[in-house]
């Protein structure tokens, strides 16, 4: 039996949570944590709210060339024909469902993208010295590349360099994963070209095993690349420094229409003998932007445990990336990867890369032609047609872009940076006499 209770413990109210709290004094308590001086508001990203600004203005004529994904010549998304095929067979496909990918993502696509960026007879690939992943696009796969570099690379005090300036979201990421930054010059502005000394004698001095980011192809924001000749310097530079060379390629097949040509740089590497690792885009070459489709590639150094390295790096990737996203989406992968893997519409795709990449061309000449032909000065423009890729850095100063926004409702970067693809027969005219207009009034 159990006790009984005395008559003090019969009568003696339960102790309840409103009691308790009811002798705790809120008064004068603030339940905020979060107070600005912890979590101030942060500064609006410049990209997305020059794209915001842009929808906001009512004007007719008004130009967006700031906005980094292709239009047509009617200034309209473009839906790839070829992408449009690889859609219409994965909805007839029975076998079709939505269940989870592997961590590392969809083989099929992720093999198919290895032989895209270093080719189908790299050494690399026949040795199975690499390792592929797929991630939330290129950003997802710079993301992922910066962490496992920032808990595995061996140097001490690591030290990651980027060109100045860069994509501009470079820093966000690398800085996120606590990588230190410091920069190296590329961009001059006198010449409007590559600052090719200032480059290599930066990433000459830096400390001994220092990581280098490059961008493999149509380089973001200048849209000036280092010819094959200027690569092979930046090559043995980076090899006497036992430097660490990691590839963002986001432009392959967009930048000239050629996919080897624009992977030019990152097959030069690998043959050399370089360990690296490569952050891959399908955002722009198969205008997939949404879709979020990119991958990320370690390739270890040639020798007799290079297989066993590989499988352990590979471990580390996919532990990191399974606390991240655990596993990738799917839909954009299995686009691509029908493309890749079947010869016809592979054809029909590079005949699409083409399409674009000769519609930017187009565009650079003519806006050299139309802005040459205003101020009469043969060559004043030839940065325009020498640079290569969707965006060129026009030259115009930060002044300079404000004024015509505010006058000609001619959108761009403060920076100067315009998206080539923003342009059209339609506005092109328009365009270039608003530059020209706006470069005299404030000579």
């Amino acid at each position: 039996m159990l006790p009984k209770s005395t008559s003090s413990q019969a009568n003696k109210p339960l102790t309840r949570l409103s009691n308790i709290k009811g002798h705790i004094n809120m008064e004068g308590c603030d339940p905020t944590v979060f107070h600005h001086d912890i979590v101030p508001l942060a500064p609006e990203d410049p990209l997305f709210g020059l794209m915001a600004a842009y929808k906001k203005d009512d004007f007719d004529n008004k130009v967006d060339l700031g906005i980094g994904a292709y239009r047509d010549n009617n200034a309209q998304p473009w839906v790839l024909p070829v992408v449009k095929k690889a859609e219409e067979l994965l909805r007839k496909d029975p076998n079709l469902n939505h269940e989870y990918l592997p961590i590392a993502g969809l083989a099929d696509f992720t093999m198919a993208a290895q032989k895209l960026i270093l080719g189908a007879d790299s050494p690399a690939i026949k040795d199975k010295r690499v390792v592929s992943l797929q991630t939330i696009s290129g950003t997802g796969a710079v993301h992922l590349g910066g962490l496992f570099l920032a808990h595995f690379y061996p140097r001490n005090p690591k030290q990651l360099y980027l060109s100045s300036p860069t994509w501009a979201n470079h820093n966000q990421i690398f800085s996120n994963v606590k990588l230190p930054i410091k920069t190296y010059p590329y961009f001059s502005p006198h010449t409007k070209g590559l600052d090719f000394d200032g480059m290599l004698s930066t990433i000459e001095q830096a400390p001994e095993g220092s990581i280098i980011l490059l961008h493999a192809c149509a380089h973001n924001p200048t849209g000036v690349d280092p010819t094959r000749d200027q690569w092979k310097e930046i090559a043995k530079v980076i090899r006497a420094k036992n430097h660490f060379p990691f590839f963002d390629c986001a432009y392959q097949g967009f930048a000239s229409g050629d996919l080897g040509n624009d992977a030019w740089a990152v097959r030069y590497f690998v043959s050399e003998g370089f360990e690296l690792c490569i952050a891959q885009s399908f955002a722009k070459n198969f205008g997939l932007y949404a879709e979020r489709t990119g991958v990320f590639h370690f390739v270890t150094g040639a020798g007799p445990d290079a297989q066993s390295t590989i499988a352990r790096i590979g471990s580390q990737l996919t532990l990191l990336q399974r606390s991240e996203i655990s596993n990738p989406p799917a839909y954009g992968a299995r686009i691509a990867s029908l493309v890749l893997n079947d010869p016809d519409l592979f054809k029909e795709w590079q005949a699409n890369l083409r399409t674009m990449a000769g519609r930017i061309i187009d565009m650079r000449k003519a806006l050299r032609s139309k802005l040459e032909q205003l101020n009469g000065k043969e060559g004043s423009w030839k940065h325009i047609t020498d640079q290569i890729g969707m965006f060129s850095f026009t030259g115009l100063t930060e002044k300079q872009v404000v004024k015509v926004k505010d006058d000609a409702h001619v959108y761009m970067t403060k920076n100067g940076r315009i998206s080539m693809a923003g342009l059209n027969t339609g506005n092109i005219d328009y365009t270039a006499k608003a530059i020209d207009t706006v470069m005299r009034e404030t000579e």
